[in-house]
């Protein structure tokens, strides 16, 4: 079991809160908001009331035992960069910060954050390849020029191999696993044939993935 610590219990907070106590670890949820607070006490391992912007309150959380820290604070940018830069100074192993905006995100990489995510434009995006593609289940992006995209098999691809298919030279992808059912085959091979209802997870350049959408 690790321990992990959410300061801000807004929406994505507690979102992130509560999925890390499904898995069975020990989270605490910080945040200055009585009523927040309250709410999540009844979810999270640990919940505490205090000003994450002040330094003695931070330190006296012990914060730097963690595993992680996540700053999900919301609109109040000027305190998510506060809090994570405190975070780094009292050594905080490591930091994943929300940033609002891409401007928000450099500063918060340049002050030290270990990971930086946008909760919305992600999103975003996600939903966007769902309404362009309704066979689009999921699509994470993993730099400006690469992807992961999680796809429902087309009817064209039902009894068809891999190798038939030959993603990987038509849209240069490459299927790294094909969840059927509750199952998931990691690193299937070209012989390995698609039936009706499998999801393909690939990934690729966004070009690629692109054409393959339009497909």
């Amino acid at each position: 079991m690790k321990q992990f610590a959410v300061i801000g219990l807004g929406s994505f907070g507690m979102s992130i809160g509560r999925t890390l106590v499904e898995q069975g670890h020990e989270t605490l949820g910080i945040d200055i908001d009585e009523g927040l607070v309250h709410e999540a006490a009844q979810v999270l391992t640990h919940v505490v009331q205090a000003d994450a912007t002040e330094e003695e309150a931070l330190r006296a959380l012990g914060l730097r035992n963690f595993d992680a820290v996540v700053v999900a604070i919301g609109t109040n940018l000027e305190a998510s960069i506060l809090v994570t830069l405190l975070l780094k100074e009292l050594g905080a192993r490591l930091v994943v910060a929300k940033a609002s905006t891409e401007l928000h995100g450099k500063v918060l990489s340049r002050i030290g954050a270990d990971r930086v995510v946008f909760p919305e434009r992600d999103m975003g995006a996600r939903v966007a390849h769902y309404l362009v593609a309704s066979n689009i289940l999921d699509y994470v992006e993993l730099s400006p020029k690469y992807s992961i995209m999680e796809l429902t098999a087309d009817a064209e691809s039902h009894d068809r191999s891999l190798r038939e298919l030959d993603l990987r030279n038509r849209y240069g992808v490459t299927v790294l696993a094909i969840k059927r059912g509750d199952e998931i085959k990691v690193s299937p091979q070209a012989d390995d044939r698609l039936e009706k209802g499998d999801v393909l997870v690939v990934i690729g350049s966004q070009e690629g993935l692109r054409r393959l959408e339009r497909n």
